[in-house]
């Protein structure tokens, strides 16, 4: 995976929707937040797709041991 610049407040919406859907609480409102700024981020860098960055910050979130070393 590319090197991709994440900013921090993709990393607190990921973290938030991760938190709700471990909790089995996972909103509309939440994920549709988070898709949106995906999408947002993406169409504002240039040669970031959204995918590639959706797969960077969920890693970044998810398993944070894992992307810090790749």
């Amino acid at each position: 995976m590319a090197d991709i610049d994440i900013p921090e407040h993709l990393i607190a919406l990921e973290r938030a929707a991760w938190a709700e859907q471990q909790a089995g609480a996972l909103t509309i409102a939440t994920a549709d937040a988070v898709q949106a700024a995906y999408r947002e981020h993406a169409a504002a860098t240039d040669g970031v797709s959204r995918l590639e960055l959706e797969m960077a910050v969920k890693a970044a979130v998810r398993q944070p041991d894992e992307a810090t070393e790749a």
